[in-house]
């Protein structure tokens, strides 16, 4: 498979070391300063493009990649809230495809799963509050992470008592500390943390009077991510449409 790589830092590396791996050809790199090559022909021959930046730049390579009709897996959260009808339009009406998942890791599919079924349960038992955290390195810029909100939208969807997440405590990237994890009783708050080098540490638990549950993903590198960003391309490659890891991980 042809494979074209938008954004080459860390992720990006360790996507083209595992495609390669896995006997696929890197056929394009394209980074913030040689954004032109979207136009190239080197581009427009990928199969899959595999995109890993930010969410200022996600949409908008999208779009350059879905003007050659490549299709796109990301992995780049943040964007949503602004053009997420945009780009389902592009899939639904236009003919394009992207599969997108704010987290591509194997584990973390199998802790959404789990997540989703403990929710499930846990709506039978009212005296049960649930919080969230979400552990990660000082250089991400979005907060809470994609895959919290992903993860606490599967709850709400399950759990009665509560209508929306909202923002709980914040420990900057600089130290400073913010918001409190006291909410409504229908929130759910979401910690984040920003510290060193951390991959990514996501916590749901369950607290009451009696007793605590709590279910734990805690990455070791960023090798799952990339692993599962290869493996969805592989999977988007035969297929059309709007696509997610519930596509592909059918639990």
């Amino acid at each position: 498979m042809k494979i074209a790589l938008i954004g080459y830092g860390k992720m990006g590396h360790m996507i083209e070391q595992i495609a390669r791996e896995r006997g696929h050809e890197i056929v394009s790199i394209i980074d913030i300063d040689n954004i032109e090559d979207f136009d190239s022909p080197a581009f427009a021959s990928a199969d899959v493009a595999i995109e890993f930046t930010n969410p200022t730049a996600a949409f908008g390579n999208y779009k350059r990649a879905f003007a050659h009709n490549v299709k796109v897996v990301s992995g780049s959260t943040g964007w949503m809230q602004d053009h997420k009808a945009d780009v389902e339009k592009m899939c639904t009406e236009g003919g394009q495809t992207l599969f997108w998942a704010s987290n591509f890791s194997i584990g973390v599919a199998i802790f959404s799963a789990v997540n989703r079924y403990l929710a499930k349960i846990m709506n039978g038992f009212p005296q049960y509050d649930v919080k969230m955290e979400e552990v990660h390195h000082v250089h991400k810029l979005d907060a809470p992470s994609g895959t919290a909100i992903t993860l606490a939208e599967d709850i709400i969807a399950r759990l009665d008592r509560k209508d929306k997440w909202v923002k709980g405590f914040q420990h900057a990237a600089d130290g400073t500390e913010t918001g409190s994890n006291e909410a409504a009783p229908d929130e759910l708050p979401i910690a984040s943390i920003r510290r060193g080098e951390v991959p990514g540490i996501h916590s749901v638990s369950y607290d009451s009077e009696a007793d605590k549950i709590t279910i734990t993903h805690d990455a070791h590198s960023r090798k799952g991510f990339a692993l599962g960003a290869v493996l969805a391309a592989e999977y988007t490659k035969d297929h059309s449409g709007l696509l997610t890891t519930s596509d592909l991980f059918r639990f």
